[in-house]
């Protein structure tokens, strides 16, 4: 009788009735489900999935029977929202209104939470159940698209009026199945009637309510951002990908039809053009901008080096992506370098509104603490090859350290002693965000020029650039917390070259790096120098700001500050695999630090550009050379004051330093068998330690010894020891690294 029994009811099941297809959607995207994750549930192929949420076909038995029960589960997590408009309560399984989700005629709306808008102050760390929780059901859509939404009269007394300028969040992800589609933070969803770029960008300004708020008193509000899929593209007339040439140029051709559509509506591109990143803006009238930021994925927007993924993520995930990184950090406006660049000045505007005038009127002035708004020639010294300083030098001519200031990151190793070919294991430590540390109380030259002086007294709190021998250091003998040490110096890189060799002669140094000398107990006599009065922390504010972004991101990972070595080292186990989407927020930051300090000093790329002649970046007052210099010095001392106070310690000596990570010979392969922990959980004061926090150490990785002796017979020729620091995480040696 059971078995007649479960055939009635396979019977039944099989003509089971299913939500119409906008509802199948809805409910999917309600639990922040992609078509590949319900697919491979029924076992079908992700097309089929979106045929059937399409209304294109109709599940049959026995993936049905699944489909329908799947539905009935989320319908009943998910109820569809009441058609009267009137609100719904919250029921605990929704988000708070400030994540409902939205069409753009719907009769609801809500405000953004805190983490979707950037402020100066940045949000609480969110903790990980509520960094994955799933967005609440699609409203339901109204009779005319275009009409805005109305605010929740149920909604938190500390959720932000409805009304705001941008109720809606930053940026929005467009994809287009049979309509247009916007997803946002929070898992907000609008209905986008456009049917033009002209007419996106138009309503993206007058009725989307995008953007985000100013980070600074002076600054400015950051431009909304869409986010165009290769659906989207090919909906408003642009390819899904760029050809070749296209590819090379950067950009569309200037008579593509859609740049014609634009101009026809009075909207302009910056000087960059219709490419991967766009700014379609008109000329502002009184403090009102008109403009709007695109971002095409689908055209390498979304460099793999700094977002992973990110471009292949579903709409709705790569909003979450965006939009985390929007709240903590900013709204990006291109590469993460690009973006690092700009959060400089978001934080630091160069000028402010000046107090009123005899006739009440207000103007704008000079902000003290910034650059400024004009350019600034660098010290000859300072210069890249080929800047206009420099077009007085022969061509071809190579400038030596007496000619050129030199400061970047280590790249440099030595052999392995015999005590360390005994020992077992190489461990790899690296430094957590290296250089945003190094930035974090860095005093640097504002906006006045540097000024040349010959026969100087050296002054550690005065930024510039100094000719100075320091050949006389021995790293045999030195101060180390002011007492004087012996060492094994050759077992240590020097400080003051990148390549680890001690200096022969008069060199080009900035402050930070002279100062060291100084500090190590060693008298210097500077011959001249290029030196700025007007100075200040000009960095500190773009440094806290991603400091804890990083922080709080990694926190939503389940890696928090004030762990102890084991449980920081257990919970950075496969820390990425948690939550996928946030992992590639926190690769996004870490570039947005290196590439925002690289655009410091961007050199000439392409355009027909000749030695001696200006290229785009020098027009920018954020064209500085000496702060990277300065930066980079910062983070190469301090890389070498933690191995000193290390060696001083314990007699322990690194085999390899890559910048921010070095490598030590160990007798076991965790990171606890280099750094002499004790029970207090405290380690060799000013030495390398373990935790999140910018400044300290995480595991690189570990190989061993074996491996180790090998690579260095692969890559070694002509004296060159190779670098273990650079192949440490994953023990792998490429054939272009052989050479073969």
């Amino acid at each position: 009788m059971s078995e007649l029994f479960d055939a009635v009811d396979a019977l039944v099941a099989s003509r089971s009735p299913l939500p119409p297809p906008a509802e199948r959607r809805r409910l999917r995207q309600a639990h922040a489900l992609t078509l590949d994750e319900v697919a491979a549930a029924l076992g079908v192929r992700r097309a089929t999935v979106g045929g059937w949420e399409s209304g294109k076909a109709e599940p049959r038995p026995p993936e049905r029977e699944a489909y329908a029960r799947l539905l009935k589960q989320l319908a009943t997590l998910y109820p569809a929202p009441q058609s009267t408009g009137a609100p719904q309560e919250d029921t605990g399984t929704a988000a708070p209104a400030a994540q409902a989700r939205l069409t753009g005629g719907a009769a609801e709306a809500a405000a953004t939470a805190e983490a979707e808008e950037p402020s100066a102050a940045p949000p609480a760390p969110v903790p990980h159940a509520a960094a994955t929780r799933r967005p609440v059901p699609r409203a339901e859509r109204a009779p005319q698209s275009s009409r805005r939404p109305t605010a929740r009269k149920d909604a938190p007394a500390d959720t932000p009026a409805p009304g705001g300028v941008y109720a809606h969040g930053p940026l929005l992800v467009l994809d287009a199945e049979r309509q247009v589609t916007g997803y946002g933070v929070g898992g907000l969803i609008l209905d986008v009637p456009a049917k033009s770029l002209p007419a996106l960008v138009e309503w993206t300004l007058t009725e989307a309510r995008l953007g985000s708020e100013k980070l600074h008193g002076s600054g400015k509000d950051g431009d909304p951002l869409l986010v165009l899929t290769a659906a989207a593209c090919a909906r408003y007339g642009l390819p899904a990908v760029l050809s070749e040439a296209e590819q090379l140029a950067g950009r569309l051709p200037e008579g593509h039809k859609v740049i014609k559509q634009l101009e026809r509506a009075d909207w302009q591109l910056t000087k960059r053009g219709l490419g991967p990143w766009a700014r379609i803006y008109r000329p502002a009238h009184g403090s009102r901008r008109q403009c709007v930021q695109l971002c095409i994925p689908s055209w390498r927007a979304l460099d793999d080096r700094a977002w992973g993924h990110a471009a292949r993520l579903e709409p709705a995930e790569l909003a979450r992506v965006l939009g985390v990184y929007a709240a903590r950090v900013m709204t990006p406006v291109g590469s993460t370098a690009v973006t690092g660049l700009q959060l400089m000045t978001a934080l630091n505007p160069p000028t402010r509104a000046s107090e009123p005038d005899q006739n009440g009127k207000r103007h704008r002035e000079h902000r003290p603490g910034s650059l400024g708004t004009q350019p600034m020639d660098p010290a000859p010294c300072e210069a890249t090859d080929g800047h206009p300083v420099l077009a007085h030098l022969p061509r071809f001519h190579v400038r030596r350290p007496d000619e050129r200031l030199f400061e970047e990151a280590y790249d440099w190793a030595r052999d392995l002693t015999d005590a360390e070919c005994m020992q077992g294991h190489l461990v790899g430590l690296d430094v957590n965000l290296a250089f945003g540390a190094a930035a974090n109380g860095a005093v640097v030259g504002l906006a006045s020029p540097p000024v040349h002086v010959t026969e100087p007294v050296f002054d550690p709190a005065v930024p510039g650039s100094w000719l100075v021998d320091l050949s006389h250091v021995d790293l045999s003998r030195v101060k180390v917390a002011k007492q004087w040490r012996r060492l094994e110096g050759h077992l240590l890189p020097s400080p003051f070259t990148p390549t680890g060799k001690r200096p022969e002669g008069p060199a080009w140094y900035a402050t930070p790096t002279v100062a060291y000398a100084v500090e190590l107990g060693y008298d210097v006599t500077p011959v001249e120098a290029w030196l700025r009065r007007e100075s200040g922390r000009f960095l500190d504010g773009w440094y806290k700001r991603l400091r804890d972004a990083y922080v709080a991101t990694m926190a939503d990972l389940g890696v928090t500050e004030k762990l102890s070595p084991h449980q920081f080292l257990q919970a950075m186990d496969g820390y990425k695999s948690r939550d996928p989407e946030l992992a590639i927020v926190v690769d996004a930051v870490k570039m947005t630090v290196k590439g925002g300090i690289g655009k410091l000093r961007e050199k000439a790329r392409g355009g027909g550009w000749k030695p001696g002649q200006a290229w785009p970046a020098l027009a920018r007052p954020t064209w500085r050379p000496d702060i990277r210099a300065t930066v980079i010095s910062r983070a190469r001392i301090n890389m070498h004051r933690k191995m000193l106070n290390l060696a001083a310690a314990t007699d322990r000596y690194p085999v390899a330093v890559l910048s921010d990570c070095a490598v030590y010979a160990a007798d076991g392969p965790s990171p606890l068998d280099v750094l002499p922990y004790g029970a207090d959980g405290k380690t060799v004061p000013g030495s390398f330690r373990l935790g999140i926090s910018p400044g300290m150490v995480k595991h690189e990785g570990t190989q061993s010894v074996l491996w180790g002796a090998d690579v260095l017979e692969q890559l070694g020729a002509d004296g060159h020891v190779a670098n273990l620091a650079r192949y440490i995480k994953t023990g792998e040696v490429t054939a272009k690294d052989t050479g073969e």
